[in-house]
């Protein structure tokens, strides 16, 4: 099984890295990150086959234009939107959820696409 591949579309980070794709990577997942609206589509079209986007809530980013977008390309990409505010909500994803829970973003996207260290691990035992 390959690694699910995850779109991540957030602000540009403060740090080098920001600490969500530090923690889906450390999961296992392959992250590829955008930090504006054109860079997102652009990473979208350049990556068909991804298996979720997650989307962050934030100003420079138009998560309904995004997820619309999406969607109207395949139904068969989850659309995860965080957002900081309450009741913060994208109408085209498929799942609304607190950013400032990286467990549950994590507990969540496992759901989804599965767990790859799984994988790993019942490869390593053939």
């Amino acid at each position: 099984m390959a690694r699910p591949t995850l779109l991540v579309a957030e602000p540009e980070p403060v740090q080098a890295l920001s600490v969500r794709k530090l923690v889906l990577e450390t999961a296992k997942y392959n992250v590829l990150t955008a930090h504006s609206n054109r860079e997102t589509l652009d990473l979208f079209h350049l990556f068909p086959n991804i298996s979720m986007a997650v989307l962050v809530d934030d100003s420079e980013l138009n998560c309904e234009q995004i997820a619309k977008y999406i969607r109207t390309t395949t139904d068969k990409v989850p659309i995860i939107f965080l957002t900081s505010r309450i009741g913060g909500k994208c109408d085209y994803a498929d799942h609304n959820i607190t950013s400032g829970e990286p467990e549950r973003l994590l507990e969540l996207v496992r759901s989804l696409v599965g767990d790859p260290r799984q994988a790993e691990r019942s490869h390593s035992q053939l």
